[in-house]
C-alpha cells in the first residue's frame, strides 16, 4: 500500500531551511517518492493553527519511505531542516488503488 511522508513546517531561518529544500528532490527521486504538496497554498478548514508550509511525500509503502527517513543522506540534511525550522513530521500508511 503507498505510504504518505506529511510535515508541516514552520521555518525561522530561511537560508538554511532553502539549502536542506535544495538537495532533498534528487534524494526523494532516488528513493522512489516522489513530491504531491510542496509548500503550495494551505487553507485551515477547521482546527487551532495555519501551517506555515505543508510538504507531503508519496512513497510505494511504509518501509520504503522509512528508509527514506532513515538514509545517512537524508539525516545529514535533515540536521539542516532541524537547525532552520520546527517541524511536525508524520507517516501514514494509505489505501490500496482500486482497479
Amino acid at each position: 500500500m503507498p505510504a504518505y511522508l506529511i510535515a508541516e513546517v514552520e521555518i525561522h531561518d530561511p537560508e538554511t531551511y532553502a539549502r536542506y529544500r535544495a538537495r532533498t528532490p534528487e534524494l526523494v527521486a532516488r528513493h522512489g517518492g516522489r513530491f504531491l504538496v510542496r509548500g503550495g497554498a494551505a487553507e485551515l478548514l477547521e482546527g487551532e493553527e495555519e501551517p506555515e508550509r505543508v510538504v507531503v511525500i508519496a512513497f510505494a509503502d511504509m518501509e520504503t519511505a522509512r528508509r527514506f527517513h532513515r538514509s545517512p543522506e537524508y539525516r545529514e540534511i535533515a540536521a539542516l531542516r532541524r537547525k532552520a525550522a520546527r517541524t511536525r513530521m508524520i507517516l501514514v500508511e494509505g489505501v490500496a488503488e482500486e482497479g
